[in-house]
């Protein structure tokens, strides 16, 4: 971790690229990890996306924490989702800034990099006035990816309309 600098984020591998969801607790980070894995992604982590100071994406390996509709979370291991974890740091290809709305429904915009970049430095556990390093870190993370922020609804609806803009990359 001392080379590392950590987003609260979900992270995921598409392709050659990594995608973040930037949230807090309770914005279904996990869920939406979980299903992305289960349909072929590899996993970094469903907590915090660990930066380089390259802006390279780093795996965080442990149990995503799923909750079932409730406050209790169940531990569960990306095998058992028929993932792996990446086993390489990867560029960053997309920020999704995604707020849960139970009864809305996907209505996003792309936002500018440099609005990802706030996303990655709201979310992030690090104290900037310590850590002042990190803008650079995340800025080059940033640098080469698509962004977008708005609201989403179910994570069925949602990881599908995912992977149409990862692909549509």
């Amino acid at each position: 971790m001392r080379n590392l600098s950590a987003v609260h984020a979900g992270a995921v591998l598409l392709g050659d690229r990594a995608l973040l969801f930037p949230g807090a607790s309770h914005s279904g980070k996990s869920s939406l990890v979980a299903e992305l894995l289960r349909q072929g992604a590899v996993c970094y982590s469903d907590e915090y996306a660990l930066i380089d100071s390259e802006g390279l994406v780093h795996a965080y390996p442990r149990p995503l924490l799923l909750r079932d509709g409730g406050r209790e979370q169940t531990a569960v291991l990306p095998f058992e989702l028929n993932a792996r974890v990446a086993s390489l740091p990867a560029k960053v290809g997309w920020i999704l800034s995604l707020q849960y709305e139970a009864e809305g429904s996907w209505n996003i915009q792309e936002v500018s990099q440099g609005q990802g970049l706030l996303s990655l430095l709201q979310n992030t556990p690090h104290v900037l006035a310590d850590s002042p390093h990190i803008v650079g870190s995340f800025r080059r993370a940033a640098a080469g990816a698509r962004c977008f922020e708005g609201q989403r609804g179910d994570w069925s609806d949602a990881v599908s309309r995912i992977r149409q803009l990862a692909l549509a990359a």
